[in-house]
């Protein structure tokens, strides 16, 4: 890691926070990205305190002008850029008859197109170098599902999880990783923007109470080390496979428990975002 330079957008806080530091620690130059102006100078401030050296770049990821400042900034401070973090996403609630247009378009516009507007700018540099590693922030929301109230959260993360994979099989023969991060509940602040539900009031389901909420520094320490070692899939939480290795073995059978979970949830298993990522 040492005297690369990582672009992250969602730096302010959360995973995208916690990866930056972890980054730096291990020497690289970062470049912290971000809608909150204060936030992204707060976390630059904190890594060069540390020792390590950042550039602020307020942005917001649905313009493309935000991904071509990010690049001129990189590259006029550090020279070039070799890791590429795409980690904003944005949360709605509703039920699927009640959920307008609009908010589907506003949350695929930052959760999905902010990835294929990054690789506009990015690829090209990263294809002529012929070295980095592109990491995508997607969700458990985009392997499985668990609720219905979210639909276009998941559709967009588990549309990050496909281009991901495509980005993997073209890349990799030209020396660039590309690592999926899939979180399950992470205590981040994703939900403080979620607007209220549209149409009757729903109650979120999480991913499972089998799944722990995590710090963000064991997941920006996490994405650190897939890095290095070049893993494709990085689940925050590994036991999601047995869920996975389920649903593949019977796909109907899984969504039929899944349904009767939702219609009739155990205690505790119906909750309402308030500070985690999934």
């Amino acid at each position: 890691m040492r005297d690369r330079t990582a672009v992250i957008t969602g730096a302010g806080s959360g995973i995208g926070r916690a990866t930056a530091l972890s980054l730096a620690r291990r020497g690289a130059n970062i470049v912290v990205a971000d809608l909150d102006e204060a936030r992204t100078r707060a976390v630059t401030d904190e890594i060069v305190q540390g020792g390590g050296a950042a550039i602020a770049v307020h942005g917001d990821v649905a313009h493309q002008s935000t991904f071509d400042a990010l690049k001129q900034a990189a590259v006029h401070r550090f020279g070039t850029v070799d890791i590429v973090m795409n980690n904003v996403g944005v949360l709605t609630r509703g039920r699927p008859d009640h959920l307008p247009v609009a908010e589907w378009e506003r949350i695929i516009t930052v959760n999905l197109l902010s990835v294929v507007r990054s690789n506009a700018v990015f690829l090209p540099l990263l294809v002529e170098q012929g070295h980095g590693h592109i990491v995508n922030t997607a969700s458990f929301a985009g392997l499985y599902t668990y609720a219905y109230d979210r639909l276009p959260y998941a559709a967009s993360k588990a549309a990050v999880v496909q281009l991901s994979e495509g980005l993997r099989l073209y890349l990799q023969p030209q020396g660039i990783g590309v690592t999926v991060l899939c979180p399950g509940p992470v205590a981040t602040d994703i939900a403080a923007s979620l607007p209220p539900a549209f149409g009757p009031e729903v109650d979120t389901r999480g991913p499972g109470e089998q799944f722990g909420v995590l710090d963000p520094a064991v997941v920006g320490e996490q994405v650190a080390e897939a890095i290095l070692s070049n893993t494709f899939m990085l689940c925050t939480h590994p036991q999601v496979r047995d869920l996975l290795v389920e649903r593949a073995t019977d796909w109907d059978a899984f969504m039929d428990r899944q349904a009767a979970a939702v219609a009739m949830p155990e205690s505790g298993a119906e909750t309402r975002p308030s500070s985690g990522s999934a």
